[in-house]
């Protein structure tokens, strides 16, 4: 029994994942999770108690993950300004993953606080080892740098995102191009 519920747990939060990346935070309603799942509306509820719960139990297990792939990549770096490549690149190469595209909707949209908190836990992980990257750079202000750093990552992945402009691969050289001369100072 417990084991059958586990699945359909984990068929919610990809009935989720999907709902998000396809239409954001308005898309993901209990009626329609019931009609991916094929589960009753009332079954749905048996999992979670609300929209926030399905948000905060995705934040908690895919937020992580993504963190960890880019952590991953970083730590793989030679040098310093390899790991703020890395840190770039990682992350719009995740830009198509289903995972990544919730995530993204999740922090968009008006959370509560305990999918707040989780969001930030994963982020400050992220941007705790970009800031220790631009430390090594020898830069004045890291803190500040790595926010401006992730700014530059969250405009590029809006742009690929759109789908309309250039191509994904040209627009990740010219992020890593902005933010290795802009770390350079």
């Amino acid at each position: 029994m417990a084991e059958h519920r586990s699945m359909q747990r984990g068929a919610l939060l990809d009935a989720a994942r999907s709902l998000l990346s396809e239409g954001g935070t308005e898309a993901l309603t209990f009626p329609a999770l019931a009609e991916r799942t094929g589960l009753a509306r009332s079954s749905v509820y048996e999992y979670f108690r609300s929209r926030a719960a399905v948000v905060e139990e995705l934040c908690e297990v895919d937020f992580p993950v993504w963190a960890a792939e880019v952590s991953a990549a970083m730590e793989n770096a030679e040098s310093a300004e390899g790991k703020v490549e890395a840190y770039v690149r990682r992350q719009l190469a995740l830009v198509g993953d289903r995972r990544h595209r919730a995530v993204v909707a999740i922090s968009a949209s008006e959370l509560d606080a305990g999918a707040r908190e989780k969001i930030r836990a994963a982020h400050g992980g992220l941007i705790a080892m970009i800031v220790e990257a631009l430390e090594e750079l020898g830069h004045e202000q890291p803190r500040m740098a790595a926010m401006l750093l992730q700014g530059i990552v969250d405009a590029a992945v809006r742009r690929i995102e759109l789908g309309v402009a250039e191509q994904p691969e040209s627009i990740t050289e010219a992020a890593v191009a902005m933010a290795l001369r802009g770390v350079r100072g």
